[in-house]
């Protein structure tokens, strides 16, 4: 997959506007769809225009001579720029959305950062392992405690979980559970820091991920809660979206398969943390508790390569879960890597701090 440049111009986006659509277009009928906003632009400035979309892997060309038509490419739709209020703008039911698992995304998922998104992460890769060496022992410890109870918080804030900080805090440092909550709430926040603990304590595992690890991870994180372990066997549903993910074991453990491969095989650390809470999200593998599994199993492989974990504290619950949504709708994952930017920049300035 060739490198994407930063920059088109304005004709050049209208010309994917006019491929988005899915229908493969001939070239008349792109001048055609131009003709208003660009009259007179020659056929040889639109057929400039293609040739840079094509060398970029924005556009794909098909036929010859006459029959010659032009499509969208699904690697450039995985990255593109998408605008989150206007597209959520229109009901759920009422969206041109992908409306089933599409195995075609495994070959996708390349070059999820730019070159400036990897320098500017890992950059901050490094502010985080300077401020750890300056701190002492006994502030490292407090500051992963803190993280761990705002993590276990949020993380259970996204799954409707009515806990306030403070509560979750008691309940993880005194075992108190808040009056006012059910028990189920409280055993979703403690089972968060015990997964926490398990990845801590085991960190090095993660390097590679498979099937197995993640399943252990979705039991820690769902015990007590009436969830069943293991691959789910029939299908589910997903609120807010027409997206229906796989519904038979063997697809699901095929997916998984294939998820762990894609992860195991990148070289960027924090791409295979993102794509990972993608495909869990995407995949559903378990019948309940998968955004919850997506998270922690992310941060596994995070700390497992030194670099700070995700607490997602400042994040807004329903921005993240239509960062998802269009994931799972359009197989674009623009805006869910502006909220993993911006959260991984939130972990390094807000924890470890000398």
């Amino acid at each position: 997959m060739k490198k994407i440049p930063l920059i088109l111009n304005k004709r050049q986006e209208n010309i994917l506007d006019l491929l988005s659509g899915g229908k493969p277009l001939k070239i008349s009928g792109i001048i055609s769809g131009l003709k208003t906003a660009y009259s007179g632009t020659s056929k040889i400035t639109i057929n400039r225009d293609l040739k840079t979309l094509i060398a970029s892997g924005y556009v794909i060309k098909k036929g010859k001579a006459r029959a010659t038509v032009y499509e969208f490419s699904s690697s450039y739709n995985l990255l593109r720029s998408v605008e989150v209020k206007k597209y959520f703008s229109v009901p759920a039911d009422k969206r041109e959305a992908k409306e089933k698992f599409d195995f075609n995304i495994f070959s996708l998922l390349k070059n999820i950062f730019t070159g400036e998104e990897e320098k500017y992460l890992y950059s901050l890769n490094g502010e985080y392992r300077d401020n750890l060496k300056r701190i002492s022992p006994a502030i490292a410890k407090n500051e992963l405690e803190r993280l761990i109870i705002e993590l276990s918080w949020k993380s259970s804030r996204i799954e409707g979980n009515t806990y306030s900080l403070l509560e979750t805090e008691v309940l993880i440092k005194e075992k108190k559970e808040a009056k006012g909550h059910n028990k189920e709430e409280a055993i979703m926040i403690l089972n968060h820091k015990e997964t926490l603990d398990y990845i801590i304590n085991n960190k090095k595992i993660f390097n590679n991920v498979s099937t197995a690890k993640i399943e252990d991870i979705h039991y820690l994180l769902t015990k007590n809660l009436g969830i069943a372990k293991n691959l789910r066997k029939s299908a589910v549903g997903i609120v807010g979206t027409k997206y229906r993910p796989l519904d038979n074991q063997h697809e699901i453990r095929e997916a998984m398969g294939k998820a762990c491969g894609v992860i195991n095989r990148e070289k960027n650390h924090f791409a295979k943390a993102l794509v990972l809470s993608l495909l869990i999200a995407y995949i559903q593998p378990f019948e309940d508790g998968n955004k919850r599994t997506s998270r922690l199993s992310a941060n596994a492989v995070l700390l497992a390569n030194n670099i700070c974990l995700l607490s997602y504290r400042n994040v807004d619950e329903v921005e993240y879960k239509k960062a998802v949504i269009l994931f799972y709708e359009q197989n674009n994952l623009s805006y869910f890597k502006r909220l993993f930017i911006e959260q991984s920049e939130f972990a390094v300035k807000n924890y470890f701090k000398a």
